[in-house]
């Protein structure tokens, strides 16, 4: 992908986001994996419905700005799961409101946030981790991402929103969207005891899809 075709890719994906009420504000933030090792990152404060591509934040391989915008706070987010999850190609974090939601709640298994309700939530989501409460920017927040050793792509940040890393931006924009969904799915269905997917049910996705919460060390791949 060259560089303006990933700066226009960051910033229809953004928008798309934007547009259906995901993230609200200038909450919200995107980086895309260059075939150089850097990164190209949505800028601090701004609004995911109306990015500059040319304003994005450049940095290189080893984290220093090269051009654009400052980059968004939630840079240690970021860097800590390229660090965990090699193949990522991006990460989504954004702010939307059942995902949110879900991580206010009592009963949630911090290493199986969502049960699975449906094949597209094992396919493109798995296991969703949650990790405590840390503040926006916190540079704390990658040691937690650290600790979770690439095991999980998809994680919640307690009072905070989800966090998604994908092989590529269309891969973590849709595993994004997928979760946003389950986790809208969850809050409807609590406390109506609903009819889950089987542990066959979800072996047998695993067998056909691979595990898209498989990390390097792991057999499998992500899933489509």
């Amino acid at each position: 992908m060259t560089d303006s075709k990933a700066r226009e890719a960051v910033c229809r994906f953004a928008r798309s986001l934007f547009e259906r009420g995901l993230t609200p504000g200038s909450s919200g933030n995107i980086s895309l994996r260059l075939e150089d090792g850097g990164l190209l990152v949505t800028p601090t404060n701004a609004s995911l419905g109306f990015l500059d591509p040319a304003r994005l934040t450049r940095l290189d391989a080893s984290g220093r700005l090269v051009s654009g915008d400052p980059p968004t706070k939630e840079m240690p987010l970021h860097a800590a799961l390229y660090e965990t999850r090699r193949k990522a190609g991006a990460v989504v974090h954004l702010h939307s409101t059942h995902a949110v939601a879900v991580t206010l709640l009592p009963e949630i298994d911090p290493q199986a946030v969502l049960p699975p309700l449906t094949a597209y939530s094992v396919m493109r989501c798995g296991r969703v981790a949650l990790l405590p409460y840390y503040r926006p920017g916190d540079p704390a927040v990658a040691d937690a991402i650290r600790g979770l050793a690439g095991r999980h792509a998809a994680v919640l940040l307690a009072n905070h929103g989800p966090v998604v890393a994908g092989d590529t931006i269309e891969a973590a924009v849709f595993a994004m969207e997928e979760l946003e969904e389950t986790a809208k799915l969850y809050l409807l269905l609590r406390g109506l005891n609903p009819r889950m997917l089987t542990p066959a049910q979800v072996d047998d996705l695993v067998r056909v899809f691979g595990r898209v919460d498989a990390h390097d060390g792991d057999a499998g791949h992500d899933a489509p």
